[in-house]
């Protein structure tokens, strides 16, 4: 999955879809893209204000949490483990090492595994 792919399934198609499973590089591409978002307002938020941050990070925090939840799900695991990085200090890295996991192969109780169904990689 590319780039555009990533953006293109999280803020379109799959923009508030919890359920299923997401492949790492939707994952990260889109990660890549919040981020991205994230600094270039945090920029200009410094001429404007907080409030400008906040205001224009809104749209993307849904589709942010969704694609979290079914990567999550792509590795066999609750989306609500997702709360694991409210623990101070570690649980950050334990939220991100948990995303760079590989699949579950085959299908598990969260769907068909994206690799056996032939979406593209990236």
């Amino acid at each position: 999955m590319s780039f555009t792919d990533a953006a293109r399934t999280c803020l379109t198609t799959k923009f508030a879809t919890f359920a299923g499973r997401a492949r790492r590089a939707e994952y990260w591409w889109f990660s890549l893209l919040y981020m991205g978002a994230a600094a270039v307002i945090a920029g200009g938020s410094f001429v404007i204000g907080v409030p400008f941050l906040s205001v224009f990070l809104v749209p993307f925090i849904v589709p942010m949490l969704s694609v979290s939840v079914r990567r999550l799900h792509d590795t066999g695991k609750s989306g609500w483990r997702m709360l694991i990085a409210l623990i101070p200090a570690v649980g950050p890295i334990l939220y991100l090492v948990g995303m760079t996991v590989d699949s579950a192969p085959g299908t598990n109780q969260y769907g068909p595994s994206p690799k056996a169904t032939g979406q593209p990689v990236g």
